[in-house]
């Protein structure tokens, strides 16, 4: 029997996705979840489930933090990432990340079933397309991922209001914080990121938000 986790927090998606898988997986059984808690909790509650179908970005997982966070709770569960971004890059990183799968939205089920197929023999899968791809993409802000995720709610809120181009005076305004505040976040930031310029958190959010 092959048991699946599709995680994503669309419902009409994960109900397609069931109903399309069936057929290729007649002795299956499926469980759903709609965020990176419920995600965690429908692991624990049936440790039987082999492979995970994760989205990228469904509540929880922005950033990379999904996939990550299953790396590190359930190392021996392979991870077939399911996404609408196609970027090199972030297909480089979710599979040096360790995604055992990266199946584009766009793909048809067949590719999916392919890719799970594969994943159960102990195999990676990747669309041909991409293979050669990526083995030339920057895979350098795997480190920056890891340092990313000590950062607070608010120190992450900073950095999004610096990437669209706000001054300080401006994002204290819209944190209903002081000046003062918006500069020591900023400083914890660059100190945790390990960067010395605003440029460069610019720049790295940029990337980040691929996704």
């Amino acid at each position: 029997m092959t048991q699946l986790l599709i995680a994503d927090d669309h419902p009409l998606f994960r109900e397609a996705m069931m109903s399309a898988l069936q057929p290729h997986f007649p002795d299956s059984k499926m469980y759903q979840a709609d965020d990176l808690e419920s995600m965690l909790s429908a692991l624990h509650e049936h440790p039987d489930i082999e492979l995970i179908l994760l989205d990228l970005t469904m509540p929880g997982c922005a950033y990379f933090n999904g996939l990550i966070t299953l790396r590190e709770k359930f190392p021996k569960i392979p991870i077939a990432v399911i996404s609408a971004t196609e970027e090199v890059e972030v297909v480089a990183l979710v599979m040096d990340l360790g995604a055992s799968a990266f199946i584009p939205k766009s793909g048809s089920i067949a590719q999916v079933a392919e890719a799970i197929s594969a994943i159960k023999n102990g195999e990676k899968w990747l669309p041909e397309s991409m293979t050669d791809e990526i083995r030339h993409a920057d895979t350098s802000l795997i480190d920056i991922l890891y340092r990313f995720r000590s950062l607070t709610g608010k120190q992450i809120e900073v950095l999004q209001h610096l990437h669209a181009g706000l001054m300080n005076r401006q994002i204290a305004e819209k944190m209903n914080v002081t000046e003062a505040t918006v500069k020591a976040h900023i400083s914890a930031v660059l100190r945790t990121l390990d960067i010395k310029t605003r440029t460069q958190a610019v720049l790295i959010m940029s990337k980040l938000q691929l996704v």
